[in-house]
């Protein structure tokens, strides 16, 4: 696999910099940023991005990083205004408080250990992908809390393209603008970001895995919320009553599918009913559900899986209030992409400048991206290198990241035809 050797040492450095910075985004909150330390990142990507020569910078009061490259060709009217996107907080699944990144030089195969999880360990059986990335730079956590590569590594990436444009007026490009968004891990990234504000044609999030990924297919989201309320009643008089919204809460959850429609029973191409939480008492209970799948009808079944088990609650136990409310998330991009696969077809190509190979892959999530193309941007996803996200295996290639780098700059050159 071709190693750019150019931009190492600036990814590098700004990751292990960026993963130190506690921005863990909290869905409970209600706040725009969810969490307030955030800011202890986007405000220096403010400085960071001032200090480079990146001109429009500002943090708007929905705690987005927006900037722009000048165009260094003439008439940049006449072509597209790209955009690239990445964002700053990390998951909530793992704690991402006291990261202490560690870097494993010239990895040179077999088993990675962690100082602070003696029992914990990276392989290549568990993480193919890793068996090709022998003689690469490797970046792990120490074992006691994610890493953080998704998504700083995005930000580091699109920071260092935007400094080796910046620094090289020689290298053809129209006007380019950057997006630093909080919260996307709980699904409101771009939410306020409107298209006016971000002044782009078409854009690119910085948020996918191993060199060369190119995805423009994300699942379709919804969120539910079941809530079951029952009869409350002093349990010493209860008899006859008494009707336990906990009791009925578990029913509900036993006439869930088991076997199928399960994030660990589904892979590829099929889409899940997730139960993520249950809170309640005897009185009232809730149960959260998020709902995906990449077809509309699949999606739909989902929800009305989840209605058809409140109607039979229903039934049983006349007594019983259950209610399902259904909230839409975000839409698969290839819906509004399918139409227009240009932003597509020039990543596939400076993909290719760069010596490696397309690869596409559908996302079993969502992105910035998948929120932006609904929005009227396509917005298709592209690498950085991170794997196993979301816990404390999280681990990435500097040499993945200078690669995306690469990639970037390609997309800057090839969008202006």
């Amino acid at each position: 696999m071709p190693t750019s050797t150019q931009y190492t040492a600036a990814v590098e450095s700004r990751l292990l910099r960026y993963v130190q910075i506690d921005t863990t985004s909290d869905e409970s909150t209600g706040t725009v940023p969810s969490t307030a330390k955030q800011y202890d990142l986007l405000r220096p990507l403010v400085e960071e991005l001032r200090s480079i020569g990146a001109q429009d910078v500002t943090l708007t009061d929905y705690a987005t990083v927006l900037a722009t490259i000048p165009a260094t060709i003439p008439n940049p009217e006449s072509v597209p205004v790209i955009a690239f996107l990445a964002h700053v907080d990390t998951a909530p699944a793992f704690s991402g408080t006291g990261v202490k990144p560690r870097m494993h030089r010239n990895y040179g195969g077999g088993d990675i250990t962690y100082p602070d999880a003696p029992g914990l360990v990276l392989s290549p059986a568990g993480s193919p992908y890793l068996a090709e990335k022998v003689g690469e730079d490797i970046i792990t956590a120490s074992g006691s809390t994610l890493l953080g590569a998704d998504d700083k590594s995005g930000v580091a990436v699109v920071m260092t393209m935007a400094e080796a444009l910046l620094a090289d007026p020689s290298i053809p490009h129209g006007t380019i603008r950057i997006a630093f968004t909080p919260d996307e891990e709980i699904g409101k990234g771009v939410r306020l970001l409107t298209p006016e504000d971000l002044g782009a044609d078409f854009a690119y999030t910085l948020d996918g895995g191993e060199a060369g990924e190119l995805s423009f297919e994300t699942f379709s989201a919804d969120k539910a919320v079941v809530t079951i309320t029952g009869v409350s009643i002093h349990p010493g008089t209860a008899f006859g009553k008494l009707v336990n919204a906990l009791t009925w809460t578990a029913k509900f959850v036993n006439l869930l599918p088991e076997a199928t429609r399960t994030p660990e029973t589904t892979q590829e191409r099929q889409g899940f009913v997730h139960l993520t939480g249950i809170d309640g008492n005897p009185a009232q209970a809730k149960i959260s559900f998020i709902l995906r799948d990449f077809d509309r009808d699949g999606l739909a079944s989902h929800g009305a899986l989840l209605e058809s088990i409140c109607a039979s609650l229903r039934a049983a136990e006349p007594r019983l209030t259950v209610t399902c409310e259904i909230t839409p998330q975000y839409r698969n991009m290839r819906y509004w992409l399918e139409n227009d696969m240009r932003p597509v077809e020039i990543a596939a190509q400076a993909i290719q400048a760069a010596g490696l190979e397309p690869v596409y892959r559908t996302v079993r999530g969502g992105t910035d991206g998948s929120q932006m193309t609904e929005k009227g941007v396509p917005t298709p996803n592209l690498f950085t290198g991170q794997q196993d996200l979301h816990g404390p295996l999280e681990w990435i290639s500097v040499q993945d990241m200078a690669r995306a780098v690469d990639v970037c700059i390609g997309i800057a050159r090839s969008a202006i035809g």
